[in-house]
């Protein structure tokens, strides 16, 4: 199949469909997503979207907390840029039908979360996520200039430089190839514009509360197409997850926090005041570092989550789905507290990109979670990652829609898709294997506190297993499951690269070789591209 359009975007969370509606009034949209349009980490988003909306508030506070949580890395003007445009942002998913809970007196009824000063965060009760995503979906396929198309799954990109077997400067995206994963079949799409939204990459990791889609995809894609890569150390773990053993990492939202719960040992002590002076409501890095610190401490496999002194009234009311979720594991959250272990979450880094959301690549932009913008630094606060998605889609917007208004450079032939002599594979078994390793090196050596030991001998054994995956890729037919592990190997092993450059901690990276914060030699971003 062949397919054209002014704009691709791969993904259909909160970036790539709030992108395709800020553009298809003017051009033709192909909106990719490699499994059913909702199926994303926004859709399983529960906190909310960060905006300053009180009158209480400030633009400069949002920005301090901001600077705060992400240990100075975050970028200063960036950051004052996004939170400049919260509000705007949730009046355009307001417009697209997004309702978020109101209180009594008919105000948004905004709710606080760890490492921030003030109520800010707007919700749709514990299911915002869904909201937002609800609202976007019906939006998308009520436009008639977008195209849908599910169960496809992104493989590559096209380049300039890739089809003139050579480096160039500047390169330019033509598009990517595709597979049709029902039909087996790769098509080429071909588009002037190429956005990027294909989130983050916890499924690199054993436990995580991402969904089976964040495989890194779009990294990868990048990173082998030659775009520069960042900060890719920053690997934020959740602290509150569902721990049970018939529960898929079932993430407890960080607004039950803000809503005043404590964290407990087993026996009834609460430990976060030893840790940071916010106590209950620090930043994430430091409240999963303190909860993996008193796991390993106290021999526990997990810690507990109380909120049980607020009325149950209010617990259902304000947290339907996660009470009805723990009720339905014989966990009732009015009256017991809930076990909880850290798992990974949100990836700080990602493809580097400028105020437009555009790579170094031309015509190659990447918004929300697969970017690294400058706004999260070595940690994300809270609620921001909504948010970024939302704003970066706008700024890549208007300059795409700039872009479109422009005598076009026209395109070169692109080659069809070129299976050579593949065949079909009869060792899936090879496949499940090795995904199973890389997520558990990555969850033993490379998680929650490293070492540069643990580091080196993770490195290792991912380029033996990356050895492995290129024979295989090359010698049988592609499937979403090949695709998807030869993207979290790659992207595993730009951790790691990352995370051996930093040599100090730093936020979501800690490291025992080099425990202490070093602004002199590393307040700055790490960067890595791909050598040809």
């Amino acid at each position: 199949m062949q397919s054209t359009s002014d704009f691709l975007v791969i993904g259909s969370g909160i970036a790539g469909l709030s992108f395709a509606l800020k553009v298809a009034d003017r051009g033709t949209v192909a909106i990719v997503t490699k499994r059913e349009i909702s199926e994303t980490a926004t859709n399983l988003a529960q906190g909310g979207i960060a905006s300053v909306f009180s009158p209480e508030d400030s633009f400069a506070d949002h920005v301090r907390d901001t600077m705060v949580a992400g240990v100075h890395l975050s970028h200063e003007d960036v950051v004052a840029r996004v939170v400049a445009s919260g509000p705007q942002a949730i009046q355009d998913l307001i417009d697209w039908g997004v309702q978020f809970s109101r209180n009594a007196d008919d105000q948004y009824d905004l709710t606080r979360e760890g490492g921030h000063s003030h109520r800010r965060i707007l919700h749709a009760k514990d299911v915002t996520g869904r909201e937002i995503e609800r609202a976007l979906v019906a939006a998308v396929k009520a436009h008639p200039n977008i195209q849908v198309h599910e169960n496809h799954i992104a493989v590559d990109l096209i380049t300039e430089a890739k089809l003139a077997h050579r480096r160039l400067s500047p390169n330019r995206c033509l598009g990517a190839y595709v597979l049709d994963i029902q039909t087996g079949k790769v098509g080429t799409y071909g588009a002037r514009h190429t956005v990027l939204a294909t989130g983050g990459a916890g499924k690199v990791y054993l436990y995580t509360c991402n969904p089976d889609v964040a495989n890194g995809d779009g990294v990868a894609m990048a990173y082998r197409a030659g775009a520069t890569i960042a900060n890719m150390e920053f690997m934020q773990f959740h602290p509150t997850t569902l721990y049970h053993p018939h529960a898929k990492s079932f993430l407890i939202s960080e607004a039950v926090r803000g809503e005043g719960a404590i964290l407990r040992r087993k026996d009834g002590t609460p430990f976060m005041p030893q840790y940071h002076e916010l106590k209950d409501l620090a930043p994430r890095d430091i409240v999963a570092r303190a909860i993996d610190n008193e796991m390993k401490t106290h021999g526990d496999d997990c810690v507990f989550l109380d909120i049980t002194h607020r009325s149950a009234d209010y617990i259902r009311e304000r947290f339907p789905n996660i009470y009805e979720t723990c009720l339905s594991y014989g966990i009732d959250m009015t009256t017991d507290p809930i076990p909880v272990v850290p798992a990974a979450h949100y990836l700080c880094g990602g493809i580097q990109v400028n105020l437009d959301g555009e790579s170094d690549i031309d015509n190659l932009f990447a918004i929300g979670e697969v970017s690294c913008s400058g706004l999260h630094g070595a940690n994300r606060l809270a609620s921001n990652s909504l948010l970024e998605g939302v704003v970066y889609a706008d700024w890549a917007a208007r300059c795409c829609l700039e872009r479109l208004a422009e005598p076009s450079v026209p395109f070169p032939t692109i080659d069809h898709w070129d299976c050579g002599s593949a065949t079909n594979s009869d060792e899936e078994v090879v496949v499940a294997h090795n995904w199973d390793e890389i997520r558990r090196c990555m969850w033993n050596y490379v998680g929650i506190v490293r070492s540069t030991k643990r580091l080196v001998r993770a490195l290792r054994r991912i380029q033996m297993i990356q050895e492995e995956i290129a024979d295989y890729y090359w010698n049988f037919y592609l499937t979403s499951d090949l695709v998807e592990l030869r993207n979290i190997a790659t992207v595993a092993e730009l951790i790691v690269r990352c995370a051996l450059q930093r040599q100090e901690s730093r936020g979501l990276h800690y490291t025992i070789d080099f425990p202490e914060t070093d602004d002199l030699h590393w307040k700055r971003d790490t960067i890595i591209r791909k050598t040809f």
